[in-house]
Formats: structure tokens, C-alpha cells, sequence
């Protein structure tokens, strides 16, 4: 695994992961970058990784063990109670895939999740435009061949 963060606009962590435990191990790390309240939008194709990863971010909140978390597809919300500095953070992974149009995401109550311990992390969030415009970072992640990788995470100032 590397970790390199070029100069760019807001704050870029790139990694590079060979395997599911290496995924899991970014996720990892990722929660001590992510600081409530955040809204990320989680972008990449089908099966790239995305609920891989928020297994490792809900592990390293004591939210949940890996296998706990599973995908929202059908459910679209999971709600994850952990803490991080021994302070409570409520971690909630949407999958709005199934969704078609903004009147139906409103129905999933946005706003209402957005509190000052929430790290909300949305799949499929780049399809909507309320979304973009709350989302406080993107976490992208791309297939580069077999079970590698990449991950960039741009966080905004």
C-alpha cells in the first residue's frame, strides 16, 4: 500500500490497495481523516470495493466488525453506532442506486442524518445534485486489474 497526497484543491489522500484486507485497511485510516459531520458521495463501479471499505471504517470506530457490514442496496441505509476519542459517531452508508429522481431522495430523510457526530458515506451520490452540493468529500475508487485498487479521497477545506 502507498500513501501519497499531492498539492491540489482541498485535501487528496491517495492509496493503492493489492487485495479485500488491504481495502479493508485503507477504511481503516480513513476514519481517523474523517471528522463529523461529513457527507461523502462514494463513487465507483459495481464491485469495485465501496462497501469493502466502510468495513474498515466501521471497524475502526467500534461500530462493527467487518462482516456486519453488508451493502444498502435494497435496505438503503445501514446506521452504525461507534465512537472515535470517546465521543459517539453515527456512521451511515447509503446506497442510492435505486433511487430515480431528487423527490425520491428526499424521502430518505438527508438532512435529518446530517448531525454534528454523523459521517454519512452515499453510493451512487454523484447522481444527484442536492447530494453534490452537500457532500463534504468524494472517495473514489477505481479497479487497476485483478484485486488492485485505487483509492482518492478528496476531502474539502
Amino acid at each position: 500500500m502507498s500513501n501519497a497526497a499531492p498539492p491540489a484543491e482541498g485535501r487528496i489522500h491517495e492509496f493503492t490497495t493489492q487485495s479485500d484486507a488491504d481495502t479493508i485497511e485503507v477504511g481503516r485510516k480513513l476514519a481517523g481523516l474523517l471528522k463529523p459531520p461529513q457527507l461523502l458521495i462514494l463513487r465507483g463501479d459495481l464491485g469495485t470495493g465501496k462497501t469493502t471499505l466502510v468495513k474498515g471504517i466501521a471497524q475502526a470506530l467500534d461500530a462493527a466488525e467487518a462482516d456486519e457490514v453488508t451493502s444498502p442496496t435494497f435496505t438503503l441505509v445501514h446506521e452504525y453506532e461507534g465512537s472515535r476519542d470517546g465521543q459517539p459517531v453515527k456512521l451511515f452508508h447509503l446506497d442510492v442506486y435505486r433511487l430515480e429522481g431528487e423527490r425520491a431522495l428526499e424521502t430518505l430523510g438527508l438532512d435529518e442524518l446530517l448531525t454534528p457526530d454523523a459521517l454519512v458515506l452515499v453510493e451512487w451520490g454523484e447522481k444527484f445534485k442536492s447530494i453534490r452540493k452537500k457532500a463534504t468529500g468524494e472517495i473514489a475508487i477505481s479497479s487497476t486489474g485483478g484485486d488492485a485498487r485505487k483509492i482518492t479521497v478528496t476531502l474539502k477545506e
